[in-house]
Protein backbone atom coordinates (compact mmCIF):
# COMPACT_ATOMS: atom_id res chain seq x y z
CA UNK A 1 0.00 0.00 0.00
CA UNK A 2 1.00 3.65 -0.38
CA UNK A 3 1.87 5.54 2.81
CA UNK A 4 0.71 9.14 2.63
CA UNK A 5 3.27 11.83 3.45
CA UNK A 6 2.44 15.11 5.17
CA UNK A 7 4.25 18.08 6.75
CA UNK A 8 5.92 15.82 9.34
CA UNK A 9 6.75 12.56 7.58
CA UNK A 10 7.42 9.77 7.18
CA UNK A 11 11.03 10.59 6.45
CA UNK A 12 12.12 7.07 5.50
CA UNK A 13 10.43 3.79 4.65
CA UNK A 14 12.62 0.71 4.49
CA UNK A 15 11.41 -2.74 3.42
CA UNK A 16 13.67 -5.71 4.16
CA UNK A 17 13.81 -9.15 2.58
CA UNK A 18 16.45 -11.78 3.36
CA UNK A 19 15.56 -14.95 1.43
CA UNK A 20 17.96 -17.35 3.17
CA UNK A 21 16.64 -16.59 6.65
CA UNK A 22 13.09 -15.85 5.53
CA UNK A 23 13.13 -12.39 7.09
CA UNK A 24 10.40 -10.06 5.88
CA UNK A 25 10.42 -6.75 7.72
CA UNK A 26 9.83 -3.03 7.42
CA UNK A 27 10.95 0.10 9.23
CA UNK A 28 9.26 3.49 9.10
CA UNK A 29 11.21 6.47 10.45
CA UNK A 30 8.49 9.07 10.74
CA UNK A 31 10.38 12.12 12.01
CA UNK A 32 13.74 12.90 13.64
CA UNK A 33 13.46 16.65 14.22
CA UNK A 34 13.51 16.20 18.00
CA UNK A 35 16.35 13.66 17.90
CA UNK A 36 17.04 10.05 16.91
CA UNK A 37 13.80 8.12 16.61
CA UNK A 38 12.78 5.55 19.22
CA UNK A 39 10.18 2.94 18.39
CA UNK A 40 9.48 -0.71 19.09
CA UNK A 41 9.98 -3.78 16.92
CA UNK A 42 6.58 -5.46 16.44
CA UNK A 43 6.69 -9.16 15.54
CA UNK A 44 3.47 -10.71 14.23
CA UNK A 45 2.40 -12.76 11.20
CA UNK A 46 -0.16 -10.11 10.27
CA UNK A 47 1.84 -6.89 10.71
CA UNK A 48 1.65 -4.60 7.67
CA UNK A 49 3.40 -1.52 6.36
CA UNK A 50 0.25 0.51 6.96
CA UNK A 51 0.18 -0.52 10.62
CA UNK A 52 3.89 0.20 11.06
CA UNK A 53 3.48 3.66 9.50
CA UNK A 54 0.56 4.46 11.79
CA UNK A 55 2.55 3.28 14.80
CA UNK A 56 5.59 5.31 13.74
CA UNK A 57 3.45 8.47 13.64
CA UNK A 58 2.05 7.59 17.05
CA UNK A 59 5.61 7.40 18.36
CA UNK A 60 6.41 10.84 16.91
CA UNK A 61 3.41 12.33 18.71
CA UNK A 62 4.06 10.36 21.90
CA UNK A 63 7.71 11.34 22.17
CA UNK A 64 6.97 14.99 21.37
CA UNK A 65 4.28 15.29 24.04
CA UNK A 66 6.43 13.46 26.57
CA UNK A 67 9.15 16.07 26.07
CA UNK A 68 11.71 13.49 24.96
CA UNK A 69 14.70 14.36 22.75
CA UNK A 70 13.60 11.71 20.27
CA UNK A 71 11.60 11.38 17.11
CA UNK A 72 9.27 8.53 16.20
CA UNK A 73 9.75 5.30 14.29
CA UNK A 74 8.53 1.72 14.26
CA UNK A 75 9.57 -1.63 12.83
CA UNK A 76 7.58 -4.70 11.93
CA UNK A 77 8.82 -8.25 11.39
CA UNK A 78 6.33 -10.49 9.60
CA UNK A 79 6.72 -13.70 11.62
CA UNK A 80 5.32 -15.77 14.43
CA UNK A 81 7.28 -14.60 17.51
CA UNK A 82 7.27 -18.19 18.78
CA UNK A 83 9.09 -19.63 15.77
CA UNK A 84 12.17 -21.57 16.91
CA UNK A 85 14.66 -19.48 14.91
CA UNK A 86 13.35 -16.13 16.11
CA UNK A 87 16.68 -15.15 17.67
CA UNK A 88 18.42 -15.72 14.35
CA UNK A 89 15.76 -13.68 12.55
CA UNK A 90 16.23 -10.82 15.03
CA UNK A 91 19.98 -10.88 14.43
CA UNK A 92 19.50 -10.70 10.66
CA UNK A 93 17.07 -7.80 11.13
CA UNK A 94 19.58 -5.98 13.35
CA UNK A 95 22.35 -6.45 10.81
CA UNK A 96 20.20 -5.11 7.98
CA UNK A 97 19.41 -1.87 9.84
CA UNK A 98 23.00 -1.21 10.98
CA UNK A 99 23.30 1.88 8.77
CA UNK A 100 19.89 3.25 9.76
CA UNK A 101 21.51 5.18 12.58
CA UNK A 102 18.61 7.54 13.21
CA UNK A 103 16.50 4.61 14.48
CA UNK A 104 16.83 3.16 18.00
CA UNK A 105 14.83 -0.09 18.33
CA UNK A 106 12.92 -0.98 21.49
CA UNK A 107 10.62 -3.82 22.66
CA UNK A 108 7.08 -4.13 21.36
CA UNK A 109 4.47 -6.81 20.81
CA UNK A 110 6.30 -10.03 20.00
CA UNK A 111 9.74 -8.75 21.05
CA UNK A 112 11.31 -8.23 24.46
CA UNK A 113 14.42 -7.24 26.38
CA UNK A 114 16.29 -10.29 25.12
CA UNK A 115 15.48 -9.30 21.55
CA UNK A 116 16.97 -5.88 22.20
CA UNK A 117 20.13 -7.47 23.61
CA UNK A 118 20.52 -9.39 20.35
CA UNK A 119 20.06 -6.19 18.32
CA UNK A 120 22.53 -4.31 20.50
CA UNK A 121 25.13 -7.03 20.02
CA UNK A 122 24.74 -6.79 16.23
CA UNK A 123 24.66 -3.04 15.65
CA UNK A 124 25.27 -1.31 18.99
CA UNK A 125 21.91 0.46 19.07
CA UNK A 126 18.84 -0.53 21.13
CA UNK A 127 16.91 0.43 24.27
CA UNK A 128 14.71 -1.47 26.69
CA UNK A 129 17.66 -3.76 27.47
CA UNK A 130 17.91 -6.43 30.18
CA UNK A 131 19.00 -5.19 33.58
CA UNK A 132 21.99 -7.53 33.52
CA UNK A 133 23.61 -5.39 30.82
CA UNK A 134 22.69 -2.04 32.29
CA UNK A 135 19.21 -1.63 30.86
CA UNK A 136 15.90 -0.65 32.41
CA UNK A 137 13.73 -3.63 31.37
CA UNK A 138 10.50 -1.72 30.84
CA UNK A 139 8.28 -4.80 30.49
CA UNK A 140 9.69 -6.46 33.58
CA UNK A 141 9.37 -3.21 35.53
CA UNK A 142 5.85 -2.57 34.24
CA UNK A 143 6.58 0.93 32.95
CA UNK A 144 3.71 1.17 30.49
CA UNK A 145 1.12 -0.26 32.87
CA UNK A 146 2.33 2.08 35.62
CA UNK A 147 1.79 5.03 33.28
CA UNK A 148 -1.67 3.78 32.34
CA UNK A 149 -2.65 3.79 36.01
CA UNK A 150 -1.32 7.34 36.48
CA UNK A 151 -3.25 8.47 33.41
CA UNK A 152 -6.44 6.82 34.68
CA UNK A 153 -6.06 8.55 38.04
CA UNK A 154 -5.93 11.97 36.37
CA UNK A 155 -8.62 11.21 33.77
CA UNK A 156 -11.01 9.98 36.46
CA UNK A 157 -11.05 13.46 37.96
CA UNK A 158 -12.05 14.95 34.58
CA UNK A 159 -14.67 12.23 34.10
CA UNK A 160 -16.00 12.83 37.63
CA UNK A 161 -15.41 9.18 38.37
CA UNK A 162 -13.76 8.12 41.65
CA UNK A 163 -10.91 5.72 40.89
CA UNK A 164 -11.28 4.02 44.27
CA UNK A 165 -13.91 1.35 43.67
CA UNK A 166 -14.06 1.95 39.91
CA UNK A 167 -14.74 -1.24 37.92
CA UNK A 168 -11.99 -1.94 35.38
CA UNK A 169 -12.03 -4.28 32.38
CA UNK A 170 -8.66 -5.12 30.84
CA UNK A 171 -8.45 -6.31 27.23
CA UNK A 172 -5.10 -8.07 27.07
CA UNK A 173 -3.19 -9.52 29.99
CA UNK A 174 0.37 -9.40 28.73
CA UNK A 175 3.12 -7.21 30.12
CA UNK A 176 1.05 -4.02 29.90
CA UNK A 177 -2.23 -5.47 31.11
CA UNK A 178 -0.68 -7.25 34.09
CA UNK A 179 1.20 -4.16 35.26
CA UNK A 180 -1.87 -1.96 34.76
CA UNK A 181 -3.97 -4.38 36.79
CA UNK A 182 -1.50 -4.33 39.69
CA UNK A 183 -1.12 -0.55 39.69
CA UNK A 184 -4.83 0.19 39.32
CA UNK A 185 -5.70 -2.25 42.11
CA UNK A 186 -3.14 -0.54 44.35
CA UNK A 187 -5.01 2.71 43.73
CA UNK A 188 -8.28 1.11 44.87
CA UNK A 189 -9.82 0.16 41.53
CA UNK A 190 -11.65 -3.15 41.18
CA UNK A 191 -10.63 -5.44 38.30
CA UNK A 192 -13.90 -7.05 37.18
CA UNK A 193 -12.72 -8.54 33.87
CA UNK A 194 -9.54 -9.46 32.04
CA UNK A 195 -9.05 -11.14 28.70
CA UNK A 196 -6.41 -12.74 26.54
CA UNK A 197 -6.57 -14.83 23.37
CA UNK A 198 -8.04 -17.70 25.40
CA UNK A 199 -11.11 -15.74 26.50
CA UNK A 200 -12.35 -13.40 29.22
CA UNK A 201 -12.52 -13.89 32.98
CA UNK A 202 -15.40 -11.89 34.47
CA UNK A 203 -16.70 -11.46 37.99
CA UNK A 204 -18.75 -8.35 38.82
CA UNK A 205 -17.62 -8.47 42.45
CA UNK A 206 -14.00 -8.23 41.34
CA UNK A 207 -11.10 -10.52 40.51
CA UNK A 208 -8.04 -10.57 42.79
CA UNK A 209 -5.04 -9.60 40.71
CA UNK A 210 -2.92 -12.29 42.39
CA UNK A 211 -5.39 -14.96 41.26
CA UNK A 212 -5.42 -13.61 37.70
CA UNK A 213 -1.62 -13.66 37.63
CA UNK A 214 -1.52 -17.23 38.96
CA UNK A 215 -4.09 -18.44 36.44
CA UNK A 216 -2.16 -16.84 33.59
CA UNK A 217 1.14 -18.30 34.76
CA UNK A 218 -0.14 -21.82 35.36
CA UNK A 219 -2.57 -22.29 32.47
CA UNK A 220 -1.62 -19.56 30.02
CA UNK A 221 -5.10 -18.06 30.13
CA UNK A 222 -6.84 -15.70 32.54
CA UNK A 223 -10.21 -17.42 32.02
CA UNK A 224 -8.90 -20.19 34.32
CA UNK A 225 -9.11 -17.79 37.27
CA UNK A 226 -11.12 -19.45 40.09
CA UNK A 227 -14.65 -18.17 40.56
CA UNK A 228 -14.71 -16.27 37.26
CA UNK A 229 -17.30 -16.67 34.56
CA UNK A 230 -15.72 -17.40 31.19
CA UNK A 231 -16.73 -15.26 28.21
CA UNK A 232 -15.32 -14.76 24.75
CA UNK A 233 -12.57 -12.21 24.19
CA UNK A 234 -14.90 -9.93 22.22
CA UNK A 235 -17.58 -9.97 24.93
CA UNK A 236 -15.30 -8.02 27.25
CA UNK A 237 -15.95 -4.77 25.37
CA UNK A 238 -19.68 -4.82 26.18
CA UNK A 239 -19.34 -5.58 29.89
CA UNK A 240 -20.72 -3.18 32.47
CA UNK A 241 -17.66 -1.36 33.83
CA UNK A 242 -16.37 2.14 34.52
CA UNK A 243 -12.94 2.00 32.92
CA UNK A 244 -11.90 0.00 29.85
CA UNK A 245 -8.19 -0.58 29.23
CA UNK A 246 -7.53 -1.97 25.73
CA UNK A 247 -4.00 -3.31 26.15
CA UNK A 248 -3.45 -5.66 23.21
CA UNK A 249 -3.54 -5.21 19.46
CA UNK A 250 -4.56 -2.41 17.08
CA UNK A 251 -8.09 -1.28 16.20
CA UNK A 252 -9.83 -3.47 18.76
CA UNK A 253 -12.39 -0.67 19.22
CA UNK A 254 -14.12 0.04 15.92
CA UNK A 255 -17.46 1.04 14.44
CA UNK A 256 -18.73 -2.50 14.90
CA UNK A 257 -18.45 -2.51 18.71
CA UNK A 258 -18.26 1.16 19.77
CA UNK A 259 -21.97 1.32 20.54
CA UNK A 260 -21.72 -1.75 22.77
CA UNK A 261 -19.10 -0.20 25.07
CA UNK A 262 -20.54 0.57 28.51
CA UNK A 263 -17.44 2.07 30.11
CA UNK A 264 -17.34 5.78 30.95
CA UNK A 265 -13.58 6.10 30.47
CA UNK A 266 -11.16 4.40 28.07
CA UNK A 267 -7.42 4.45 28.84
CA UNK A 268 -5.50 2.63 26.09
CA UNK A 269 -2.53 0.53 27.09
CA UNK A 270 -1.94 -0.41 23.43
CA UNK A 271 -1.07 1.85 20.52
CA UNK A 272 -3.79 2.62 17.95
CA UNK A 273 -6.26 0.60 20.01
CA UNK A 274 -9.26 2.47 18.56
CA UNK A 275 -10.09 3.59 15.06
CA UNK A 276 -10.81 7.28 14.45
CA UNK A 277 -14.44 6.45 13.71
CA UNK A 278 -14.75 4.56 17.01
CA UNK A 279 -13.27 7.44 19.02
CA UNK A 280 -15.69 9.87 17.38
CA UNK A 281 -18.68 7.63 18.08
CA UNK A 282 -17.63 7.01 21.67
CA UNK A 283 -17.28 10.76 22.25
CA UNK A 284 -20.78 11.27 20.86
CA UNK A 285 -22.00 8.79 23.47
CA UNK A 286 -20.24 10.67 26.27
CA UNK A 287 -17.35 8.22 26.71
CA UNK A 288 -14.03 9.89 27.50
CA UNK A 289 -11.21 8.35 25.43
CA UNK A 290 -7.68 9.36 26.40
CA UNK A 291 -5.35 9.39 23.38
CA UNK A 292 -3.18 6.28 23.27
CA UNK A 293 0.03 8.28 22.89
CA UNK A 294 -0.72 10.04 26.19
CA UNK A 295 -1.90 7.03 28.20
CA UNK A 296 0.74 4.47 27.29
CA UNK A 297 3.83 6.67 27.07
CA UNK A 298 5.39 5.10 30.16
CA UNK A 299 7.33 2.52 28.19
CA UNK A 300 9.02 4.91 25.81
CA UNK A 301 9.74 7.39 28.60
CA UNK A 302 11.57 4.65 30.48
CA UNK A 303 13.38 3.61 27.29
CA UNK A 304 14.52 7.20 26.75
CA UNK A 305 15.63 7.46 30.38
CA UNK A 306 17.69 4.29 29.93
CA UNK A 307 19.25 5.69 26.75
CA UNK A 308 20.17 8.84 28.71
CA UNK A 309 21.78 6.80 31.52
CA UNK A 310 19.14 7.50 34.18
CA UNK A 311 18.21 5.26 37.11
CA UNK A 312 15.02 3.26 37.68
CA UNK A 313 13.89 5.80 40.27
CA UNK A 314 14.50 8.70 37.90
CA UNK A 315 12.63 6.88 35.13
CA UNK A 316 9.52 6.21 37.22
CA UNK A 317 9.54 9.80 38.49
CA UNK A 318 9.68 11.04 34.89
CA UNK A 319 6.83 8.74 33.85
CA UNK A 320 4.58 9.93 36.65
CA UNK A 321 5.35 13.62 36.22
CA UNK A 322 5.02 13.69 32.43
CA UNK A 323 1.93 11.51 32.08
CA UNK A 324 0.16 13.26 34.96
CA UNK A 325 0.90 16.69 33.46
CA UNK A 326 0.09 15.74 29.86
CA UNK A 327 -3.17 13.98 30.70
CA UNK A 328 -4.44 17.00 32.61
CA UNK A 329 -3.29 19.49 29.95
CA UNK A 330 -4.79 17.61 27.01
CA UNK A 331 -8.13 16.81 28.62
CA UNK A 332 -8.49 20.41 29.83
CA UNK A 333 -7.59 21.74 26.37
CA UNK A 334 -10.11 19.39 24.76
CA UNK A 335 -12.88 20.54 27.08
CA UNK A 336 -12.09 24.24 26.76
CA UNK A 337 -11.84 24.16 22.97
CA UNK A 338 -14.60 21.59 22.40
CA UNK A 339 -12.25 19.15 20.68
CA UNK A 340 -11.85 15.42 20.79
CA UNK A 341 -8.96 14.64 23.18
CA UNK A 342 -7.02 13.08 20.29
CA UNK A 343 -7.41 16.23 18.19
CA UNK A 344 -6.25 18.42 21.07
CA UNK A 345 -3.22 16.21 21.66
CA UNK A 346 -2.29 16.03 17.99
CA UNK A 347 -2.38 19.82 17.65
CA UNK A 348 0.05 20.31 20.52
CA UNK A 349 2.37 17.47 19.51
CA UNK A 350 2.57 18.62 15.88
CA UNK A 351 3.29 22.18 17.00
CA UNK A 352 6.31 20.90 18.94
CA UNK A 353 7.58 18.80 16.04
CA UNK A 354 7.13 21.56 13.45
CA UNK A 355 8.87 24.05 15.74
CA UNK A 356 11.83 21.69 16.06
CA UNK A 357 11.92 21.19 12.30
CA UNK A 358 12.50 24.92 11.86
CA UNK A 359 15.67 24.77 13.96
CA UNK A 360 17.26 21.63 12.57
CA UNK A 361 18.60 20.57 9.24
CA UNK A 362 15.64 18.36 8.62
CA UNK A 363 13.63 18.17 5.45
CA UNK A 364 10.22 16.61 5.53
CA UNK A 365 9.08 14.65 2.47
CA UNK A 366 7.77 16.75 -0.38
CA UNK A 367 4.11 16.20 -1.09
CA UNK A 368 3.40 14.70 -4.48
Amino acid sequence: MDVTCDDIGPAKILQLWAPRSGLRAMVVVDNTALGPAIGGVRVAPWVTLEEVARLARTMTLKNALAGLPHGGAKAGIVADPKRPDMDRLMQVFARMITELREYIPGPDMGSNEQSMALILAENGRACGLPGEIGGLPLDQLGATGFGVAICAEVACVRAELPLAGARVALQGFGNVGRAAARCLAEKGARIVAASDTGGTAWRPEGLPVAELLTAKEKSGRVSACPGARTLSTEELFALDCDILVPAAGPDVLHEGNADAVRARLIVPGANIAATAAAEKRLAERGVLVVPDFIANAGGVIMAAMEYAGKSVEEAFAAIEQRIRSNTAAILDKARQEQLLPRAAAEVLAKERVLAAMRYREFTAPVRS
